[in-house]
């Protein structure tokens, strides 16, 4: 934001000062066509220029910047709603109050997200399909807001394009702050385990409270939701029965952190699974290490099989990493899996990551490389190559290619 803006802004301030004020930035001379704003401006202490006695009229200005030069308009009592209401959250940051009217002129804000993805396999599966999301957040009060998000997605596989699946609400949750507690309440996207979802990454309809900066506490009650697979939303139906997880976050300095985590998780066609994990993530400048181990077992009164595994561990090296705000950004990633059946319900190398599964009774293991790269300004490239096998006596072997192009408004 260039100064020019807030002198042009100088008579809907309705500052007023002495016609003969002395202009006090040895930039400005008599004869530049601002000079008699600016001098109202300085004379009525709104804008103070730099300790060199010069305004820098040609330089950018931070939020923060103009957040400061409407503050003081306020003090004056100048009439700046629409301002006010545009810097309400630097305004709060200043300890300066805007009037509840004046933040509810903007007070449901919409963003957005298009996914195009395209994979394959040497099995002769294909995906091809446009994803559209749709986010509006309400501002409850200062606070609290509501959330809620949307959904099409049109498949262009073989010969078929149109509308495969109907719009609907995919999540719809309150979220805010509770004393020193960050709240989640009602139906939100979970990734469990390690941030990279090794155990689970679909929505959970429920309630999950996080605490902590250095040393984070999160747990979470609810139920799962089912896959969505004929464009219809089962997140209600019989069957998932309610579910929890507790986990623990601690830095051991700026480079290292540990976490731990255990989840029971609970449907009808999968009885219950009782998951303990474990991890680290290590920092080496621009690359990121990430391991953890995994345990689980049968719940309640399910029988063990034969062919359980009940331990599992995934390693994970990532280099940077694109931006979607910042073009040119880009990053490397490589993992491998190695868990047993017992060890995850919904995995996101399945789901959220691209690949098709090649998992069965017992598990699975292999490995995932990949890179992204910003191309313009929130819109990102990403490709990947899967290769996943069963971890069962005649396992099957899946390789996928995975590219999609992610815009973001």
């Amino acid at each position: 934001m260039k100064k020019s803006l807030v002198l042009a802004m100088a008579m809907a301030l309705g500052v007023t000062a002495s016609a003969y004020a002395a202009n006090p930035f040895s930039d400005v001379p008599a004869g530049h066509w601002a000079y008699d704003s600016i001098s109202k401006l300085a004379a009525a202490g709104i804008i103070e220029g730099y300790g060199d006695d010069t305004f820098r009229g040609d330089r950018l200005m931070t939020r923060y910047e103009m957040a400061q030069i409407v503050a003081k308009a306020l003090a004056k009592g100048a009439n700046v709603d629409k301002l006010a209401a545009e810097f309400a959250d630097e305004l709060d940051a200043l300890g300066v109050r805007v009037a509840a009217l004046e933040k509810k002129s903007d007070n449901v804000k919409i963003t957005g997200q298009a996914r195009w993805r395209y994979r394959t396999d040497t099995k002769g599966a294909t995906t091809h399909d446009l994803r559209t999301r749709l986010w509006f957040t309400g501002k409850v009060n200062d606070n609290w807001n509501y959330v809620s998000m949307i959904e099409n997605t049109q498949t262009f596989n073989e010969s078929y394009a149109g509308e495969d699946d109907k719009t609907y609400f995919q999540r719809a949750y309150l979220q805010g702050r509770l004393g020193g507690a960050k709240i989640t309440a009602g139906r939100y996207h979970e990734e469990l385990a390690g941030g990279d979802s090794d155990v689970y990454s679909n929505r959970i309809d429920g309630i999950k409270a996080q605490y902590g900066d250095k040393v984070r506490l999160m747990g979470w009650y609810g139920k799962m939701a089912k896959l969505i697979t004929d464009g219809k939303d089962h997140s209600g139906d019989p069957g998932n029965k309610k579910s929890w997880g507790a986990h623990l976050g601690f830095d051991l300095g700026k480079a290292a952190d540990l976490f731990v985590g255990y989840d029971e998780l609970e449907n009808a066609l999968d009885a219950k699974r009782k998951i303990f994990d474990v991890g680290a993530n290590l920092k080496f400048g621009d690359v990121k290490a990430t391991a953890i181990y995994l345990h689980g077992k049968r719940g309640g009164d399910d029988v063990d099989l034969d062919t359980d595994k009940k331990n599992g561990f995934t390693f994970q090296l990532a280099y940077k990493g694109a931006q979607a705000a910042k073009p040119g950004s880009w990053g490397l990633v490589a993992k491998y899996y190695n868990q047993g059946n017992l060890t995850y319900v919904d995995h996101a190398a399945f789901t959220a990551k691209g690949g098709f599964p090649a998992a069965d009774a017992s598990g699975f293991k292999g490995f995932r490389i990949g890179g992204d790269y910003t191309v313009a300004k929130n819109m990102v490239a990403r490709v990947a190559y899967f290769d996943l096998k069963g971890k069962g006596d005649n396992a099957e072997k899946r390789k996928t290619y995975y590219g999609e192009m992610i815009i973001t408004f």
